[in-house]
């Protein structure tokens, strides 16, 4: 006892000893102690780890801790290679030094050098494989964590040597008890393909059994994987179809986005189109929808129902909610599916999310707008009711507006013109030149479209050719050129008042097109062609090159009709073209002259010289540029290039006869992995037949129903091995037949004989009581194996006696499974054993017990155990680490709360159960001579705050204490949130208030990215303030840590020495929070906070000035 007393207090004095280290190192004051290795190395990194990052390749130290005997260093050294990776700086020369260490047994330096090895492993190749023993046997190791990052390291490698061993990892890894090592798995399926293709047949068979899985963990990655390797291969999908589209709710928003495309391609190859010709669109009989073949035959002549598919509605009813994500690649994806399956009248449906995904970047706007477009084409109805969203605004960027004007062009009508027209007129004044003529382009296809305002059309363009710009004019001209052509003969004079402005006109463009239009309608306007050309011939040797092409073709047409005022003329200008520097003007020159000029050497060709040069020309098509685009899926890269893109996969067209929907018909469904149940803490309650419905649609239900009866008892029985009596439940509970009933063990059938004895006199009452008395027996026996871990036989008569307590609850339940029972027929009776959508305790978890109440179910933190919320934990929290050491605040003295005390810190990490909730981690100590039992959180207020509790500490012993962590979302306020520390005795009022840098968290910025978003917010966005810093706070590592330890922000690295970026988000709503620090002259600096939290803006910057005015 004394030994252990004495080490106790040793590592007391040395955490002490480590404290002020660092304190004097703060105040720069310097002690000379005797320190051991690890000090001295650690307090030697501590001081130049600044000015190594500044310095570039100085990673001496970090191989030095490597290297040591110490963890503890080589810990803290990885943490700092991977804080460099974070900030995207090369750390591969540390190669050799890291991967000595991807043996070592300490499961939270494992975990970091398989971070690090994944990102260097394909240009470390050589050193890489000497690890490979290494890497396998780690494939084997308890934690699933570790599993998983092996089988990455190992795929990551890509060399052909290794093939037969990452095969055989991907073989094992599939079958593994853990969702997220099967989810790598089939990660690493596509990089096996990509290495080596030969494997294609072997790796098919990998995909057939992840598509079997149940976890929506790995869902999404197996369809990635099979859309990779095998997109042909749909036969792999029917007899997973179903369960695809009632998982796809709960798959993760990367999984759903390539699970709808999967299923959008599959739709098309087994449904007939719902957009068929000469049949009506009837789901109003509902036993015909569910029962086609009980519809009676008709006539021929007369109109035949179209009658969807079940599982065609199935997958759009179950991909409708998607609309409503948060995810715009979502949304994008689920409308592809409707526009591409839907029937027409339910495409509409989309329309909302669209429209909503408008208000996103102008990345999202740009796609978003790219695919309206395609759509407002065929279907105008669509959109036309939101066409004010379509509105131009002034800070929208030209390729967003000209995609806005597109969709305003293609919604144009009768009854809308006028308000566009409108819009039309505005946008052309427009001081973006490129925006200007493209509504003047617009402009010109409503006229086109709509004849009922061509006049009024031209009339304005024509308006338009005393603009003073220049590319407003141009563009005018060629418009007006396309619209006369439509009606020659009834715009004579806007060609004349054309020709009058063209030595105002200098765009060759516009010059060439109006000199086209004289030409070609020169018998309109024989007064005034001939001056025209006379002009040209004066100017021809300085115009551009297209203009010469057409003062060509004018003198040509002129010589053909008017050749008594225009011989001359056209003789000087094929002269000057026969000269020309360009070869096409001497080409057509020469052409011209052998065609309208006869002589001995000219062919019969010059006969048709008129019909040549004369013949009138059809009229151009003013059309929308995403006409054809429709060949494309929508929402593919492929269609918004509008060219086929490598990989895309084009949609196949509709069978004209639907194929065997019989082969979608799941035979017998159970798990594909033989999953571990601990027996202590997480037995898992049978599952009710009324919830196992809801699982599947109305169609499937009842099918997998009629099938999946005869393997319940057994896979009930081998799921909850734990219990004898919770195996018993579900074999005796589930309604069956009598043979059924026969087969089961003599254990289960004398428990029944003893529920049996308080039976009434009906028979089917008998079989209701027996059930519920199984349950309360099972639940009884789960509620005492929690506690007592041994047991769990003698619980059985306390389970008897909650039995009768319970079965007045379960009365009503009784009766509906009875009701339903006569309406179904007896083989119907028993549904299958099901797994709900987080069913994922087939993990095999890092600690035996699991606390007792959770806002969690026991199988998602079976998945979530081995991630630990320290600061050190996991691989995955890739974030800055807090700046300087952490401040601890008191919740709770030992005095107020009866021996009872608390104190609490921020530990500026994301918190793993709601990113939206800030992290604190809170210290109970009993300070009281007596144990402690039952501390748990109590009510809180306000009631708008949300929390995320902490386990209950079920006992704390005198002079222990507990570390336990808890969220807390503040909603990016400062306003305390109180509630109630309570013991089994008492209850304390507790209060945290936290500062307003612990609600942000770092954000990686460039310094291009820093500036762009600083513009965003300027004006009442912006807060600053003018201090003098205090002496010794002059120097940018100075100011770098007064400002990282108040709040917690990321450093934006900068070229300049006197200006200090830091850039982080609220972690409630992820508003972006902007802080620069810019030193004047002396000790000078101004403060600047950007950021659309005006009230957390003017905090910060309160806090900010203490902490550098401060001395």
């Amino acid at each position: 006892m004394y030994g252990c007393g004495f080490s106790a207090f040793r590592l007391e004095a040395r955490g002490a000893m480590k404290a002020a280290l660092v304190s004097a190192d703060n105040l720069q004051l310097s002690l000379q102690p005797e320190l051991s290795q690890e000090e001295q190395a650690l307090t030697r990194a501590r001081r130049c780890h600044d000015h190594k990052e500044a310095q570039g390749p100085g990673n001496d130290d970090l191989k030095e801790m490597l290297e040591s005997n110490k963890e503890s260093l080589k810990l803290e050294a990885m943490k700092r290679i991977i804080g460099l990776i974070a900030k995207g700086k090369n750390a591969s020369e540390l190669f050799p030094a890291v991967v000595k260490n991807v043996a070592n047994k300490n499961i939270e330096l494992k975990k970091l050098v398989y971070v690090y090895l994944v990102r260097y492993a394909e240009e470390q190749q050589d050193l890489a494989l000497l690890s490979i023993s290494t890497f396998q046997r780690a494939l084997k190791d308890p934690n699933q964590l570790i599993r998983a990052s092996a089988l990455r390291v190992l795929s990551s490698i890509r060399v052909p040597i290794i093939v037969p061993i990452m095969m055989l990892a991907i073989k094992e890894s599939a079958s593994d008890m853990s969702p997220y090592v099967r989810k790598t798995s089939a990660h690493a399926i596509q990089k096996l393909y990509s290495l080596d293709p030969e494997q294609r047949e072997h790796l098919i068979e990998v995909i057939e059994k992840l598509l079997k899985d149940k976890s929506t963990l790995v869902a999404g990655s197996v369809v990635m994987a099979f859309e990779e390797v095998c997109p042909d291969r749909i036969d792999l999908i029917h007899k997973n179809y179903r369960k695809l589209c009632n998982l796809l709710v709960d798959v993760e928003e990367w999984g759903q986005v390539v699970i709808i495309s999967m299923l959008t391609r599959y739709a098309r190859t087994q449904f007939t189109s719902p957009w068929q010709e000469g049949v009506s669109f009837d789901e109003n009989n509902e036993k015909a929808f569910y029962d086609s073949d009980s519809e009676e035959k008709r006539d021929e002549t007369e109109t035949k129902p179209y009658m969807m598919d079940p599982d065609h509605r199935l997958l759009l009813r179950n991909t409708k909610p998607l609309l409503q994500s948060r995810n715009t690649a979502v949304v994008m994806a689920v409308a592809q599916l409707y526009w591409h399956l839907a029937p027409t009248h339910e495409v509409s449906a989309v329309t909302k999310s669209l429209v909503r995904l408008l208000r996103s970047h102008r990345e999202v706007q740009y796609v978003v707008l790219q695919n309206i477009a395609t759509m407002s084409i065929q279907r105008k109805g669509m959109f036309e009711p939101y066409m004010k969203s379509f509105y131009v605004r002034s800070t929208d960027p030209t390729h967003i507006k000209t995609l806005k004007l597109e969709i305003l062009t293609n919604l144009a009508n009768e009854a809308n013109i006028s308000t566009i027209l409108r819009e039309f007129q505005t946008y052309v004044k427009s001081q973006d030149k490129a925006f200007a003529a493209a509504t003047i382009q617009a402009i010109g296809r409503c006229a086109t479209n709509i004849s009922e305002v061509t006049d009024t059309c031209l009339n304005g363009l024509v308006l338009l050719l005393s603009n003073r710009d220049e590319t407003v004019v141009a563009e005018s001209v060629v418009v007006i050129k396309k619209l006369l052509q439509t009606q020659p003969t009834q715009h004579s004079e806007i060609i004349k008042h054309m020709a009058k402005l063209f030595d105002k006109i200098t765009v060759a463009m516009a010059r060439a097109s109006i000199l086209w239009l004289i030409g070609e309608y020169c018998e309109r306007v024989p007064k005034i062609a001939p001056d025209v050309l006379r002009k040209m011939a004066k100017s021809f040797t300085s115009e551009e090159d297209i203009v010469k092409l057409q003062i060509v073709n004018l003198a040509a047409k002129l010589y053909l009709t008017n050749s008594k005022q225009t011989k001359l003329l056209t003789q000087y200008i094929l002269n000057l073209g026969k000269y020309d520097q360009n070869y096409d003007i001497r080409d057509r020159t020469r052409f011209i002259r052998q065609l309208i000029v006869p002589n001995e050497k000219s062919g019969a060709l010059s006969k048709y010289a008129r019909r040549i040069l004369l013949a009138p020309k059809p009229a151009p098509l003013l059309q929308s540029a995403f006409k054809d685009r429709d060949r494309y899926q929508l929402g593919t890269l492929s269609h918004s290039l509008n060219l086929k893109a490598s990989g895309y996969q084009e949609l196949s067209d509709w069978p004209a006869v639907a194929p065997d929907q019989s082969v979608r018909n799941v035979e017998v469904i159970e798990p594909q992995v033989n999953e571990w149940v601990p027996t202590v803490g997480k037995s898992k309650p049978a599952k009710s037949a009324k919830s196992e419905d809801k699982f599947y649609s109305d169609s499937e239900g009842e099918q997998v129903g009629r099938k999946g009866s005869k393997n319940s008892s057994s896979s009930s029985s081998n799921d909850s091995s734990s219990s004898s009596s919770s195996s018993s439940s579900e074999g005796s509970g589930s309604e069956e037949s009598d043979e059924e009933t026969s087969d089961e063990s003599p254990k289960s059938s004398s428990q029944s004989g003893e529920g049996s004895s308080e039976s009434e006199t009906d028979q089917k009452k008998e079989k209701n009581k027996k059930n519920t008395d199984s349950k309360a027996k099972s639940k009884a026996v789960n509620s005492e194996s929690e506690e007592n871990n041994n047991m769990v036989s003698s619980s059985s008569e306390d389970g008897s006696s909650s039995s009768e307590s319970s079965s007045s609850d379960s009365d009503s339940d009784t009766e509906q499974k009875k009701s339903s029972s006569r309406s179904k027929p007896k083989a119907h009776e028993r549904p299958p054993k099901e797994v709900s959508l987080l069913d994922l305790d087939d993990v095999t978890p890092s600690a035996p017990t699991t606390p007792k109440a959770s806002a969690y179910s026991p199988s998602l933190l079976s998945d979530l155990e081995g991630l630990s919320l320290s600061s050190v934990s996991s691989p995955m929290q890739v974030t800055v680490q807090p700046f300087g050491p952490v401040k601890s605040h008191e919740l709770l003295h030992h005095m107020s709360g009866k021996g009872l005390s608390a104190r609490y810190h921020f530990p500026r990490q994301p918190f793993l159960y709601q990113p939206s909730m800030v992290q604190l981690q809170i210290t109970l100590t009993n300070a009281s001579d007596q144990p402690l039992e039952g501390i748990h959180l109590g009510e809180h207020s306000p009631a708008s705050l949300t929390l995320h509790r902490f386990s209950p500490v079920e006992r704390l012993e005198p002079q222990a204490s507990v570390t336990v962590s808890m969220g807390i979302d503040f909603n990016d306020s400062t306003q305390a949130a109180n509630f109630q520390l309570c013991t089994k005795e008492a209850e304390f009022s507790v209060s945290i208030q936290p500062a307003v840098g612990e609600l942000l968290l770092p954000a990686s910025l460039t310094q291009a990215d820093f500036e762009k978003e600083q513009g965003k917010l300027l004006g009442m966005n912006e807060t600053s303030a003018t201090i003098t810093m205090a002496e010794g706070h002059c120097s940018s590592a100075v100011v770098n840590k007064q400002v990282r330890s108040m709040a917690h922000l990321g450093e934006v690295i900068t070229g300049h020495n006197n200006t200090h970026r830091f850039a982080g988000r609220t972690v409630s709503s992820g508003a972006l929070v902007l802080v620069t620090v810019e030193k004047r002259e002396a000790a000078d600096a101004t403060i600047t906070v950007n950021t659309d939290k005006s009230v957390m803006a003017s905090m910060l910057l309160r806090d900010l000035k203490q902490a550098l005015a401060s001395a």
